[in-house]
Parts: C-alpha cells; sequence; structure tokens
C-alpha cells in the first residue's frame, strides 16, 4: 500500500476476534490471527541493499472522514495501489480484511470509530545500506543524518525499513526513538530524534511557532536564476492515493525561498563552474540573450545543472519539489517532479491552471509508473547510463509469492534509492543552536572541477522570505 495505515502495534491485530484462517484468490491459507514476529525483525545485506525476510503483518487504521459512508471495497479500490481490486474482494470475502475484527464482506458500508484490519504476508521493499549518521547526540537528543530512500516512519511497504525500526534495532528495546521533524523517504539530511517525550514536546513547539530555521539543498535541471527568487505559488493536492501535489489557486499558501549555489555546465563544455555574480560564467551559460540554451523538444541532461539553496517559509507536502518544477528547474533526477512521461517537455513548468497537462490526465500516467512502466526522470547522466537505469529499476517482475500470491517487485534502482534534496541546516532564530550536515556527494563539484563544497550563512535568503504565512 502507497497510503499509510496508522499502526497499533505488532500484536494489536492478534487481540482482534476473528472468524478462522483466511484464504487467499490463490486457494492458499494464511493464519489468522497472524503470527507473532520477533522484535526487532533481523536485517540481512545484500547487493548494498538493507533487506527484511517476508513476514506476516497486520495492518490497523481507523476510518478516516472522507471514508465515511463508503463501501470498504470502494475505498480500498480508489485509496490503495498496493494490490489488484480481486485480491481486495477475496480478502474481504475471507476476513483477511476486517472492520472492527468481524469478516463484513466487500459492501460493507464504513461508519465513523470502525477500526479496518488488513492481514498481509508482507514483502517490504529493501532500502539502501548506508547506516544512519549521527551529527551530535546529547542525553535528550539525537542530531541524524538520514540516509536518502529510508521512510522516518513505518508507513505503506515499509515497517522494519525505516529509521524508526533501524535505530530500534541498533539500540536495543528500551530506545524509543521520538522524530520531531518529518523528511519524505528520498530526502537525505538532519532529523532530530528525541529520547523522551519531553525533549519532543520542547522542540515541537519551537517548530510550531515557527522559531526554527530549516534549509535545505537540491540538484535541479538547468541554469537557475541569479539572486534570491521567491516562489509564492499555493498548493494543492491532487492525489492522495498517489500522494501527488501541484501548484493551483485554490491551493494551501506557500512561500519559498531558492538562491543559487552553483552552475556546472554540461561535461562535454570547457566552461569552468563559477559562484554567482559571475559575469564569465553568466555569459558562458547562456546563449547571448540572457536565456538558458534548451534543447529541441525533449529536456535532457544537456542544460546542465546548478545547485540550489532553498527556505522553505511554510512546509507544505513536496513544497520544494512543487515549486521548483513550476519555476521551470525540477530536481534532476525527481521520478515524479521531472518525469516527461507524465508532464510532458516542459515538465509542468510555468501551468498553474493545468491547461498543458489537466489533474486527470497527469493522475492516469503517474498511476502507470511502478507497475508496468518505470517511474524514470529526464536524465541522469548520460544516454548509457540512462539505459542502465531503465533496466534496473523497480517495477512488477511478473512473479507471485508462492505462499501468499502477492505480486512482486524487482529491486528498485538506484535513482529510486536517491533523490537529490538534502535537508542541510536546522537552527534557532535566536542562534541559541544550529547544525549542519556536509554537502551531500552530487552537491560537491564534479571531478576536475571547482566549485563550491560549503554554504554560507542564511542572512540573505531569511531577509528575502520575509513575514510568516499563516495557515
Amino acid at each position: 500500500m502507497t497510503v499509510s495505515l496508522s499502526r497499533l502495534g505488532p500484536s494489536a491485530a492478534s487481540q482482534q476476534p476473528r472468524d478462522g484462517p483466511a484464504e487467499s484468490d490463490s486457494g492458499l491459507i494464511l493464519p489468522l490471527p497472524a503470527p507473532r514476529e520477533p522484535v526487532p525483525r533481523p536485517y540481512y545485506f545484500e547487493d548494498g541493499l538493507r533487506r527484511v525476510s517476508p513476514y506476516f503483518y497486520t495492518y490497523n487504521t481507523w476510518c478516516k472522514e472522507r471514508w465515511r459512508g463508503r463501501e470498504l471495497v470502494d475505498v480500498f479500490q480508489h485509496e490503495f495501489r498496493d494490490r489488484p481490486l480481486e485480491y481486495y474482494r477475496a480478502a474481504m470475502v475471507s476476513g483477511q480484511v476486517a472492520v472492527n475484527g468481524k469478516t463484513v464482506g466487500p459492501h460493507h458500508i464504513l461508519k465513523n470509530g470502525d477500526l479496518i484490519s488488513h492481514t498481509t504476508h508482507r514483502h517490504e521493499p529493501p532500502v539502501t545500506a548506508e547506516p544512519i549518521g549521527v551529527i551530535h547526540e546529547d542525553e535528550d537528543m539525537v542530531v541524524i543524518n538520514k540516509p536518502s530512500g529510508v521512510p522516518v516512519h513505518p508507513a505503506g511497504r515499509y515497517n522494519y525499513n525505516s529509521v524508526v525500526e533501524i535505530m530500534k534495532a541498533e539500540r536495543g528495546p528500551a530506545f524509543s526513538p521520538r522524530p520531531c521533524n518529518r523528511l519524505d523517504r528520498l530526502t537525505s539530511g538532519i532529523m532530530f530524534i528525541a529520547k523522551h517525550a519531553k525533549a519532543a514536546e520542547k522542540l515541537g513547539v519551537q517548530i510550531f511557532q515557527r522559531t526554527v530555521r530549516k534549509e535545505y539543498v537540491a540538484r535541479v535541471i538547468g541554469k537557475f536564476p541569479d539572486g534570491e527568487v521567491v516562489c509564492d505559488q499555493p498548493i494543492l493536492q491532487i492525489s492522495p492515493k498517489l500522494g501527488l501535489n501541484r501548484v493551483r489557486a485554490n491551493g494551501k499558501a506557500a512561500r519559498t525561498v531558492f538562491k543559487r549555489l552553483a552552475y556546472y555546465p554540461p561535461a562535454s563544455k570547457p566552461d569552468t563552474p563559477q559562484r554567482d555574480n559571475d559575469p564569465t560564467a553568466e555569459a558562458a551559460a547562456t546563449d547571448g540573450t540572457g536565456a538558458t540554451p534548451q534543447s529541441s523538444g525533449a529536456r535532457k541532461a544537456d542544460e546542465g545543472y546548478s545547485i540550489v539553496r532553498c527556505l522553505p517559509v511554510t512546509g507544505r507536502t513536496h513544497q520544494l519539489r512543487v515549486h521548483l518544477q513550476f519555476l521551470g528547474h525540477p530536481i534532476q533526477n525527481d521520478p515524479i517532479y521531472a518525469n516527461q512521461r507524465v508532464w510532458g517537455f516542459d515538465l509542468g513548468g510555468n501551468d498553474a491552471e493545468g491547461i498543458l497537462n489537466s489533474d486527470e490526465d497527469v493522475i492516469t500516467r503517474l498511476s502507470r509508473m511502478g507497475k508496468d512502466q518505470v517511474a524514470e526522470a529526464v536524465a541522469y547522466y548520460d544516454e548509457v547510463v540512462d539505459d542502465y537505469h531503465k533496466k534496473k529499476a523497480e517495477k512488477m517482475s511478473g512473479e507471485v509469492c508462492a505462499l501468499c500470491n502477492t505480486p512482486l517487485y524487482t529491486d528498485p534502482g538506484d535513482q529510486e534509492l536517491s533523490l537529490w534534496l538534502h535537508s542541510l541546516r536546522y537552527e534557532d532564530s535566536e542562534g541559541a543552536w544550529s547544525y549542519v550536515s556536509p554537502l551531500p556527494v552530487w552537491a560537491l563539484p564534479p571531478e576536475g572541477t571547482s566549485g563550491p563544497t560549503q554554504v554560507g550563512g542564511m542572512e540573505d535568503l531569511v531577509h528575502a522570505a520575509g513575514p510568516a504565512i499563516t495557515d
């Protein structure tokens, strides 16, 4: 499932009354209640990936407001995309999908207070084997450098392969990590993990009161404009099922300040990268009219790329990715917002009204990604490497699990384990504390070229941000 389900704990499902064993649509029997699993679940490492063997698990979630009054099968059909509709129907008949611990069938009408359970033989996707780095630790808090591709909390298809569960496994059952800020699965960088509730509450109050500043760094397509660029475009979620967002006039207010750190021309050009405000670099990177050169038709890697500093004033889902896309400079390896199969040649830039690409068209195209097509960004390095990534990518393999008949996925490719967006800095606005991570490898100058390896202070970004936005 790609939409998070609230987790009541591995043993919660075993306490729910059930009507007996569940028979899958393949005729195979799944034991109900699900067998208890060892905690922590043992990991094994292979091909540079952290893996977990398949295991039985029960998802639990309370009925959401938008589900009330709808049939159970209708909710699963339109909210979840991990399994085919036929599977969900059979699971509802067998009791693998139950409401309030009882088998109710696919046409049960959901109401407020219903607890929906789904027992599965769970196949977690592997994540990077890169360890969780520690930037600072004291008796209250662990400041970590989260690897890209690892979700923070158990959600969707991920459970043990999450920051919370990995830290529990590493530090023992007495350690109870409490994440204080949120990062998307693909985003790397600074996170705060409180060791106890009081520390989590203290930092949570600071973040809520917006006395904490945060800065990200991104690698984007093309030559990003000079100076501080403020994007005030509102953002709307157009598909809860896909977690897809885009700029819309009727969306939530959002503001981001961007500033180019460096521009790196295509490798075939002899120009060396320069910092901002260098007229020589400016002339070399344009066609003489001040415009960044574009390829005819499809946008490719020959535009070069920029390293961009990002200061989010608000905290909307996918805000940086959506604003960069709207500005015409999406993150270079973004499989959603820099995907030509989804957005076309213009990659969704400057289309606040959805004229070039309607919401319905975008949702339909993106729904195919990860099923029968690879979710690929515009370009990674060159055509040879691009072809390699197309072959080595997660999609349905055509095989099924011999025990539960679940459709199996191939391993994710490198481009699906990393997004060139990094949480670089968190600091108290009054100067009480500040934590900065090193620049990620993809933000450093390419081999044989010169360019910035550190980021300065935030004064210019903060000044450009202006007054806070009230939700």
